[in-house]
């Protein structure tokens, strides 16, 4: 049955977007839908990130070394999500203004950094294929490592945009912090493992 399993996982990452389509048809949104949208495809976003960073720790948990297939697909769906909140700010919110767009990214230091992190995600989607990993090789996992400081501009992109109500954003940063944290301890027993 393990064959079922990405096609499985796979509509399930859809699943969100689908209840929150069911909400806009049937009008169940606040009075302002586009910042349901923006909020709602950001935190999934952050989700699909601390998700994706949640692999390797359950794979070294539970000793499922399957679970790494799923690796590249969430993180792509990371990336779905990414695109979708950027097009609810560019289409909907700033309605293609170029010119607001700039300003906006100029000028709003959350936005700064929530637009640096779609940019840095934009490589990694696209070398997210077995042709990627074989032409960059070596140079394929240390672009990949961008994903860490994503995570951690995704992060402070939410806090910075909530100010007041900050409970899920520092919900998100402690989650990052302790995925990141145990990846450096197991890094460093691996490099002191090999100085022996």
């Amino acid at each position: 049955m393990s064959w079922l399993i990405k096609p499985v996982i796979f509509l399930l990452c859809l699943v969100p977007l689908g209840f929150f389509s069911f909400d806009i048809y049937s009008e169940n949104l606040s009075a302002d839908p586009i910042k349901d949208a923006t909020l709602f495809t950001g935190e999934w976003t952050l989700r699909f990130l601390l998700i994706t960073l949640a692999i390797t720790p359950l794979r070294r948990f539970t000793g499922w070394s399957r679970v790494l297939r799923l690796r590249r697909m969430l993180g792509l769906y990371a990336f779905f999500y990414a695109f979708l909140h950027f097009l609810v700010w560019f289409w909907l919110d700033r309605e293609l203004q170029l010119g607001d767009v700039i300003e906006d990214i100029l000028k709003r230091p959350y936005i700064t950094v929530g637009f640096s992190a779609f940019v840095m995600l934009i490589p990694l989607a696209v070398t997210s294929n077995k042709f990627s990993i074989r032409r960059l090789k070596q140079r394929w996992q240390k672009l990949h490592k961008l994903v860490y400081l994503i995570s951690g501009l995704g992060v402070l992109h939410f806090l910075w945009l909530v100010k007041a109500d900050v409970q899920e954003p520092i919900i998100y940063g402690v989650i990052l912090i302790i995925l990141l944290g145990m990846r450096a301890w197991w890094d460093r027993q691996a490099r002191a493992a090999a100085s022996i």
